[in-house]
């Protein structure tokens, strides 16, 4: 089903009125994190309907063993899985012997439910009748601080509206939690010890297998009208679980509140024998500080963030909410602090696919965090794939490569592959090419060049590697193919010569050949060091170049394109427009079988190429593919509407490119592809970004400089963005009457508009 409860709003996710079908959907859309930790908008009070429990710590997976038929040679031996983490924000609200359940309650109005992306904060508000009669108003808040990240916070009020009552705040920990997503029901965590002192508790629990140590904690502090009261809490207290009761009597029209404080510690960042003296020292903070000063820290870092990383639209609600959305999410998931840490597809909304890295962070999240962040961060995320080099090594020689040849891993946490369909396992190799990629745009976009005689180059050279040994000499042909792959395109597997693998690997090969002769040229240490290290030899390049040279690229001279894969015209090539509505989405009403053998695209595959490649094809070649393969597309990948956007606006088709934004930017608010209450597309939000920045601005490097084609839906009457170009922050304001550049800077910004040279000097606006 399609969304329509949420309500348009500039800054906020509201959902108004109680209805139990929402709430795992809602749970997924409000989710909040802080780049460390965080969790689904679970309610805080025990709820007895269908509800997807989820809390969440960056970096700590446990390794569930692979579920296959019969073991394959080569075949990953687990798939890694991020792990629903103790519970620390249960508060159960007993009320004259009644716990509050709005599933069962016999009545719940006034229901309003925010997540204020402005400022970094999730609350809830309510009437309910309690069966037992008593009508209370309830009021929560709630934040993860991105200053402490190890910290959370949550005010919980409640009201009592027709009489006085008994209430009880009970909060709670609790480490007797499970997975949903899990191949074998194995346990996860392992308990260590449970303790509490004062109105602190702490549980001390460690990961089966990996021994990610961790420390749960909580204190509380409760209020009649705002004043302080002093309860001695009863405790209770098992093998898995720590309680505190907070009883109170509390008059009619009085608000009784409790606020409470909790988090993580782990191992990760601390010495597994202080993790309790650490989050002493985090508890001792928070009180000291209080709810309301912490919460106004965390406004004002979030508008720090905001400051940056905002796109306003003007005159377009649903637009402008969308963007936001996105652009949230993707600071809640990364903060770029921690260098061991990447970007997972859900985030911390869900477990779906294991919450591990995939080649999206390399095609799509990188030139989000490069233009709204520091350089350093996208460095970050280059860095994390050289550190797992050696790993990438060990997965190529799984399946048989030799030399030094790498192939990073569809899905990892740690450098292994982890990913449990053969399919993509084996077959969707084209991901080392979008390593080699990001290497390349982080390069044309910041001008550092350290990285890769630093570092780059050996990524570089192991995936040239990889690509001059997978591809094979066809004598029929007499040209170098490629064969048994995937390409983006997931609903066609094990065919030959996808296109776009085929020409990444030529690219990578090219690209490595290029940038060993530049470090040669320019960096004599490091390239002996390289040298050295790799045993690279003439012989060996010159093999790797006769692969490029001579790759092969299907294409059909009737349609005048590059086709997908050998034999897709053999396909019923019916487009999408006439396939039946009732059988969308596919993937959820055909068999896999069935889907193989139909024209259907999930993403851009091809035309994924035309986006990275741009500059190598024409308009005319542009608009040729398009046109050709956009019409077998079912956008059935979060991936998809995004590229699809770029290349329509390229195309001046702004209707079109208007579609796949909305579609890209709400493609969770208003769940197109009915699975949101699974989680979001966290890595899909950093392409709808994408889709405003590069489809409609048309920003792009050329010669070494920034190049803007700016173009405006009809819909709007202006946006605007902001981007950090080699340290100089340059805003673009785009309406219909023209477009409007300023730069934050000591020094003049030359750029290009519709291929025309513009200065930019600073506290001046220029207007083209």
């Amino acid at each position: 089903m399609n969304l329509d409860y949420i309500k348009p709003d500039n800054w906020s996710i509201i959902e108004e009125g109680f209805n139990p079908d929402h709430v795992k959907s809602s749970e997924s859309l409000m989710s909040i994190g802080n780049g460390a930790m965080g969790q689904r908008a679970n309610f805080e009070e025990h709820y007895s309907g269908p509800t997807f429990q989820g809390s969440y710590i960056a970096g700590v997976y446990y390794p569930d063993k692979t579920k296959v038929g019969w073991w394959k040679n080569g075949y990953p031996e687990y798939f890694a899985k991020v792990l629903n983490a103790p519970n620390w924000i249960g508060i159960n609200v007993i009320v004259n012997n009644e716990s509050l359940d709005l599933f069962t309650c016999k009545t719940v109005d006034n229901f309003r439910r925010e997540l204020n992306m402005k400022e970094g904060w999730l609350s809830r508000s309510f009437v309910a009748t309690l069966n037992n009669g008593i009508e209370l108003e309830v009021k929560t808040k709630r934040f993860l601080s991105l200053d402490i990240d190890t910290l959370g916070a949550i005010t919980y009020s409640v009201k009592p509206l027709n009489g006085e009552a008994t209430i009880s705040f009970q909060p709670y920990l609790d480490s007797g939690i499970t997975n949903e997503d899990t191949n074998w029901d194995d346990k996860f965590w392992d308990t260590i010890n449970v303790s509490h002192e004062n109105h602190q508790a702490f549980i001390q629990a460690k990961t089966m297998k990996t021994d990610f140590y961790t420390c749960t904690f909580m204190e509380s502090k409760v209020f009649i009208n705002d004043n302080s009261l002093l309860i001695e809490p009863k405790i209770k207290a098992d093998a898995n679980f720590a309680s505190f009761s907070y009883e109170h009597n509390v008059k009619q029209g009085e608000t009784y509140t409790i606020q409470k404080f909790g988090g993580y510690i782990v191992d990760r960042n601390h010495d597994k024998t202080e993790l309790i003296a650490v989050a002493k020292q985090a508890l001792d903070q928070a009180t000291q500080l209080g709810f309301n000063t912490l919460l106004n820290q965390q406004k004002a870092s979030w508008a720090n963030v905001w400051n940056m990383a905002d796109i306003t639209i003007d005159g377009d609600v649903k637009a402008q909410q969308g963007i936001r959305f996105n652009i949230f999410h993707l600071n809640q998931t990364y903060s770029g602090k921690d260098a061991t840490l990447n970007i997972g597809p859900k985030g911390f909304t869900g477990e779906k696919y294991g919450g591990s890295t995939y080649w999206d962070t390399e095609a799509y999240c990188i030139p989000f965090y490069m233009a709204t962040k520091d350089q350093e961060v996208a460095r970050n995320l280059l860095e994390y794939r050289y550190n797992h080099l050696d790993k990438a090594i060990e997965n190529a020689a799984k399946l048989g490569f030799t030399n030094g040849a790498a192939l990073y891993p569809m899905v990892t946490m740690n450098g292994e592959e982890c990913h449990n369909e053969w399919e993509i396992t084996f077959e969707e190799i084209h991901r080392n090419g979008a390593i080699a990629f990001a290497i390349y745009n982080y390069y044309r976009y910041t001008g550092d060049y350290s990285y890769i005689p630093e570092k780059g180059l050996e990524v570089l050279i192991g995936i040239a590697r990889f690509w001059q040994q997978r591809a094979t000499l066809s004598s029929a042909k007499n040209k170098y193919v490629i064969l048994g792959v995937t390409g983006p395109n997931e609903y066609e597997n094990n065919i030959n010569n996808n296109w776009y693998t085929n020409y990444i690997a030529k690219w990578c090969i090219d690209y490595a050949l290029e940038n060993i002769n530049t470090v040669q040229s320019n960096h004599k240490a490091d390239y002996n060091r390289i040298i050295a290290k790799t045993k690279i030899s003439e012989s060996e390049l010159a093999q790797w170049k006769a692969v490029a040279d001579t790759m092969y690229f299907p294409y059909s001279e009737e349609h005048q394109v590059y086709l997908q894969q050998d034999g897709f015209l053999d396909k019923e090539l019916i487009t999408v427009a006439d396939l039946d509505t009732t059988q969308r989405p596919i993937n959820q009403k055909w068999s896999w079988d069935r889907i193989l053998r139909s024209p259907y695209i999930k993403q851009a595959d091809t035309l994924q190429g035309f986006y990275f490649f741009e500059d190598d094809f024409s308009q005319e070649e542009l608009q040729r593919h398009f046109d050709f393969y956009e019409p077998f597309t079912v956008h059935e990948s979060s991936l998809s509407p995004c590229v699809h956007s770029i290349q329509a606006a390229k195309l001046d088709r702004m209707d079109q490119a208007y579609t796949f934004y909305l579609r890209t930017s709400r493609l969770d608010l208003d769940d197109y592809n009915c699975e949101v209450e699974e989680g979001l597309h966290i890595t899909s939000m950093a392409g709808t970004w994408m889709s405003i920045v590069e489809g409609f601005g048309g920003m792009r490097v050329k010669n070494n400089m920034l190049s803007f084609t700016p173009k405006i839906p009809k819909q709007w009457k202006g946006y605007s963005f902001k981007v950090n170009f080699r340290n100089q922050v340059l805003t673009v304001n785009v309406s219909q009457d023209g477009t409007k550049f300023e730069v934050d800077s000591d020094d003049e910004l030359t750029i290009l508009v519709n291929d025309k040279l513009v200065t930019v000097v600073p506290n001046s606006l220029v207007t083209v």
